[in-house]
């Protein structure tokens, strides 16, 4: 059909906004009258995919409805089923100038039309023939990217989708096309398929099913035989698996449902704190400063001894007179103990104004270092030490803590023997 300048492709669009409240306004748009000249668009959202064969199939059911509603005369509907099956087996892919199939005969008059014998459609091919032609269009496929990153969609499934809306469009003999406007994918198809189905005008586009985002399929062109390739490629899933078992609704995550806590002010806060403080007693802020010091070794020790211990392990020795080093091991009382307890019996036991010294030699003995600081008595009369005031003064360390005065009073002549 060839149109002049002065021709314009102009049609009127009503949309029922998604809501099946508005399915009554019907009969202001779709009349007896204009029902030849229309062209029914089924809208899914590719975002929501587990909403899309229900979808498909609950506005369908209302058109399918308000049309037996209109009270057509049978002959002049079956007229327009039938005008819809030979569009649809008289498909030609563009580029065909001779096409194959025999029931496609282009050149064939009206009466040979009416008199030929149509071959037989699929068995699942145009079974709901509304007498007008369907356009399935899929909304927001740039949404696939997001479904497979977030929700670990994988390309099976999406060949499980397409086969199912497929399967969905031969029933009404219906075209499909996936579209998206953020990435601009077939916007301009769909305004050219359906300038193409409303006024004839010719058609050169080509069926497209490689990209899975991006696809066309024509009315006419689709088969069972087709639409079985997916199901090729299928590892996890089956072609017969229910739709609504396999594409579900992800569950909603729990932080949608957490409630928000409102942090109180900053001085009330404070106040608290300044009550909390107040309520305790005055030691629990931290420990007493005379507390008494614990024993390296971990045991309990009384105070007396503990510090009597530790003044008499630093206690200045005099510098003439080399006695037993109190710190043989730091941080060892008993040790300590031990050596004080020596260098007091090397005290108190001296029977000359001298005193007794160990390794630095007398002006008596006449030695540098063989002394081994015993009594005079005992050196003199050559007889062995005794060791009977030693085990008394075990005896009596045992029964009670050693005092050992820090500076022990020594004789004037043992500063000098140094």
């Amino acid at each position: 059909m060839a149109l002049s300048a002065d021709d314009q492709t102009r049609c009127n669009v009503w949309i029922l906004d998604g809501d099946l409240y508005h399915k009554g306004l019907l009969k202001f748009s779709l009349d007896a009258i204009s029902l030849k000249d229309t062209l029914i668009m089924l809208v899914v959202d590719m975002s929501k995919p587990w909403t899309a064969l229900d979808s498909l199939q609950k506005w369908a059911s209302v058109v399918r409805e308000h049309i037996d509603k209109l009270k057509i005369p049978p002959e002049e509907m079956k007229e327009m089923e039938q005008k819809l099956i030979r569009d649809f087996q008289e498909y030609v892919e563009p580029g065909e100038d001779f096409p194959a199939s025999p029931q496609r005969r282009n050149t064939m008059s009206q009466e040979d039309k009416d008199d030929s014998v149509v071959l037989p459609l699929g068995a699942d091919t145009l079974t709901h023939n509304l007498g007008i032609p369907v356009l399935v269009v899929c909304t927001k496929c740039d949404a696939i990217s997001v479904l497979e990153k977030e929700h670990d969609y994988k390309d099976e499934h999406f060949d499980f989708i397409q086969s199912h809306i497929r399967k969905f469009c031969l029933q009404y003999g219906a075209a499909l096309i996936y579209t998206s406007v953020k990435e601009n994918k077939n916007t301009d198809l769909v305004y050219k398929y359906i300038v193409q189905k409303l006024y004839g005008f010719p058609y050169k586009i080509p069926a497209v099913v490689v990209e899975k985002d991006a696809v066309f399929i024509p009315a006419g062109w689709d088969n069972d035989k087709k639409i079985g390739i997916l199901h090729e490629n299928f590892q996890t899933l089956k072609a017969e698996d229910n739709f609504e078992d396999i594409i579900t609704k992800p569950p909603v995550r729990k932080f949608v449902h957490e409630k928000e806590i409102m942090a109180e002010d900053d001085q009330v806060f404070l106040m608290k704190l300044q009550t909390l403080l107040a309520k305790q007693p005055p030691t629990a802020a931290g420990r007493p400063v005379d507390a008494s010091p614990r024993v390296p070794g971990g045991s309990p020790r009384t105070p007396n001894r503990s510090v009597s211990s530790n003044v008499a392990s630093v206690s200045p020795i005099p510098a003439g007179s080399k006695k037993i080093d109190p710190n043989m091991k730091a941080g060892a009382t008993s040790e300590g103990v031990l050596a004080n307890f020596f260098n007091s019996l090397l005290s108190k036991k001296t029977g000359s104004p001298g005193g007794p010294s160990v390794g630095g030699g007398s002006p008596g003995t006449g030695a540098g270092g063989g002394s081994s600081g015993l009594p005079p008595s005992a050196k003199k009369s050559g007889q062995k030490p005794v060791l009977s005031d030693v085990h008394a003064e075990l005896d009596r360390i045992t029964r009670k803590p050693v005092t050992v005065s820090p500076t022990s009073p020594t004789s004037p002549t043992e500063g000098e023997a140094s």
